[in-house]
């Protein structure tokens, strides 16, 4: 290849390579395989390092350069040449009222003021400035007036344009600088802190600590290995151009080839404002990174120059904060609970802190593998977090300890319930009781036994099941259908009316559906999903009860371990003796007939609003003809149902090439499309 038609593949392969970066980084649209996009890369790669060529051509713009340099010796300090300022804050929506007040007050009008409504990303604050188009610099805010020269990390980051493309209608600016937040997507940060994990490095508490240790890597080959992500906000200094509004230039922006994101809004109202805030509350956990509040701008430049600033924060924006979902606190105390199966969970009892609104003491440890990567110990100070803003969980410890040279809290050798031998078997995680008697393992069982999901039987609670336990009133579940109002009066609290209730919930209780007898039964690793795969499949209790291993292992759903918990229940005799009991009782599941088998094997992923009945509802649809519905988007799932409004689900399904059927192609394959009413 001669010289002149090598420099003319060059520019050709950077403009693919630069479009396919901006159909996968920006748009998540890709139009390429991986091995495809690889091999244009490796092609650019060979002609630029080309003896033939020499310095003929400047590789400094090439998308090759995005995977890092050679380590920094320092950081140098890059001054900004325009303020990159804090917001002020609000916490409420009576702080928000206030700034809207604020804002008309130094307008001197009543009127309704135009805003622009944006989630709030919990990441890092850059500054990128562009000469003619071209990156120059990339800083970190620094002190607001000063910050870090990180141009060769940033340069890693895909979706941050090397050079601005031509907007239509737009010149490309002398000088400008464009602000923007780097983050790390939620499932990317869980991906990075298990392989960090597998590598013996300590994990990262949250995705904006791992983009921040990412971006300050004086090796940027080690930050081009980090999954960042950025979407631009800002504009800070600019030269030889003007916008008339903040929606104007966010529109410039992607224009030009940034990110923005797509749930910026314009409010023409404060009220619109704070509608917003708490869309984005109730919509926080489906987004797919994470975000720590809303931010509110004047809409309109002219309107914002008036407006002004004060110290370090300009009048025409707020942040608009949620409650914090992490804070620090101290484990004062770790508990052993004893499951149903005998697991011994590990429990830190915690100084009382407010995470995300509530009031929280307590949180799981989950196993002594835990434990040992956390290095956890009572009495140290740790970052704990409110997993889907529900449930506690600690992320680390925090802070010099006073017992990091001690071992980590171990789970004892025996049961604090009966004192019988803990065992951990091989290739489990769980440390178990091993003494089928042992009483918080038959408190936990006929719990699970009577909870809602099993047989629903309303009236029973964990202190009415201690109480008979200790009375020696039942010893099993099936005792529970020969109670008397005898036997109940003589309990605590248990009165006429109270005994009368309970003995009628217990009858109402006697004919479940079959899956939900399956569950009641408490065989390990038989949840509610299983349960409702095994009564699709075999429709009858006895056909479960006399299943063998390979009959079972032909099931999808169903692997050698669970195969093999329910094969070893319905062996053991106590387990048959309880049903037998059961059974003459008048406890008679409900047998239902046997899926169809139209959706036999095949995996559904919804996401979005339905519009025709609920997502519980298609739920069921799906699995009554014989279908399974998942929570995530794997190579696995057969289609996506997306509704309206959906999420990043319906992105990665695209991306993997899964069908996504809308609402109609659903009812229609289903089965449930609109009939005529004759």
């Amino acid at each position: 290849m001669g010289k002149k038609t090598a420099i003319q593949r060059i520019e050709k392969l950077r403009d693919l390579i630069n479009y396919h970066n901006r159909r996968y980084y920006q748009l998540d649209d890709p139009e390429i395989s991986d091995s495809e996009y690889d091999r244009l890369m490796q092609e650019l790669i060979a002609l630029e390092n080309s003896d033939t060529l020499g310095k003929q051509i400047d590789i400094s713009l090439s998308p090759t350069q995005r995977v890092g340099a050679a380590p920094l010796g320092k950081f140098e300090s890059i001054p900004h040449l325009s303020p990159m300022l804090s917001l002020a804050n609000a916490f409420s929506e009576e702080d928000i009222l206030s700034f809207d007040e604020r804002v008309k007050r130094l307008l001197d009008t009543q009127e309704n003021v135009s805003f622009v409504v944006e989630p709030k990303l919990d990441g890092i604050g850059v500054n990128l400035l562009y000469e003619k188009g071209i990156l120059k610099y990339g800083s970190t805010r620094g002190d607001g007036a000063i910050g870090e020269d990180i141009t060769q990390n940033l340069k890693t980051i895909h979706a941050i344009p090397l050079k601005m493309k031509s907007a239509s209608g737009q010149v490309i600016p002398d000088k400008i600088e464009i602000r923007g937040e780097v983050y790390i997507r939620t499932d990317d940060f869980k991906k990075l802190n298990i392989q960090r994990l597998d590598d013996g490095d300590n994990q990262f508490a949250n995705p904006r600590n791992a983009a921040a240790g990412s971006l300050r890597q004086l090796d940027s080959t080690i930050t081009a290995k980090r999954p960042l992500s950025i979407f631009c906000y800002a504009i800070g200094f600019s030269e030889g151009i003007a916008f008339r509004t903040h929606l104007d230039f966010l529109q410039t922006l992607k224009d030009w080839g940034f990110p923005v994101n797509p749930h910026i809004n314009k409010a023409e109202d404060i009220h619109t404002c704070i509608e917003y805030y708490h869309e984005m509350i109730a919509r926080r956990e489906t987004l797919p990174y994470e975000i720590d509040g809303t931010v509110i701008k004047v809409d309109s430049i002219d309107t914002q120059n008036r407006l002004g600033f004060v110290s370090r924060s300009p009048r025409w924006a707020i942040a608009c904060k949620f409650a914090a979902t992490q804070t620090t606190t101290i484990i004062e105390d770790i508990i052993i609970q004893v499951g149903r199966t005998g697991v011994l969970t590990p429990v830190a009892q915690m100084k009382p802190v407010r995470v995300g609104g509530v009031m929280v003491s307590r949180a799981t440890l989950h196993n002594q593998d835990e434990i040992n990567n956390k290095k956890l110990h009572i009495g140290d100070t740790v970052i704990v977090q409110r997993a889907g803003d529900v449930i506690p969980q600690i992320v680390k410890t925090v802070g010099p300890s006073a017992h990091e040279n001690e071992q980590p809290f171990r789970i004892p050798d025996t049961c604090p319930m009966c004192g019988s031998r803990v065992v951990r078997l091989k290739g489990e995680a769980a440390h178990r009781c091993i003494n089928l008697d042992c009483p918080a393992q038959i408190r936990e069982n006929i719990t699970h036994f009577v909870s809602r999901g099993g047989m629903d039987i309303e009236g029973l609670g964990e202190k009415l099941i201690s109480q008979m336990l200790d009375s020696g009133i039942i010893s099993d579940p099936a005792d529970l259908y020969y109670l008397t109002e005898d036997d109940l009066t003589g309990l605590e609290r248990i009165g006429d009316v109270s005994a009368r209730n309970l003995l009628s919930s217990l009858e109402k209780s006697k004919t479940p559906s079959l899956e939900k007898f399956i569950f009641a039964l408490g065989i390990r690793h038989t949840g509610e999903h299983v349960s409702k795969v095994l009564a699709r499949r075999f429709g009858i209790l006895d056909n479960i009860v006399n299943a063998n291993g390979e009959e079972l292992l032909s099931i999808k759903e169903i692997g050698p371990e669970i195969s093999g918990s329910i094969t070893t229940f319905f062996r053991e005799p106590s387990n048959l003796r309880t049903m037998e009991r059961l059974k003459k009782a008048g406890v008679s599941p409900v047998e239902g007939p046997i899926a169809s088998g139209d959706l036999s094997g095949k995996t559904f992923v919804l996401t979005g609003t339905l519009q025709r009945f609920s997502r519980h509802k298609a739920k069921e649809i799906i699995e009554s003809l014989g279908g399974n519905v998942s929570s995530s988007v794997t190579k696995n799932t057969d289609y996506v149902v997306g509704g309206t409004s959906p999420g990043s689900k319906l992105d990665k399904a695209r991306l993997l090439g899964i069908p996504v059927l809308a609402e109609e192609a659903f009812l229609e394959i289903t089965g449930q499309g609109v009939r005529g009413t004759g």
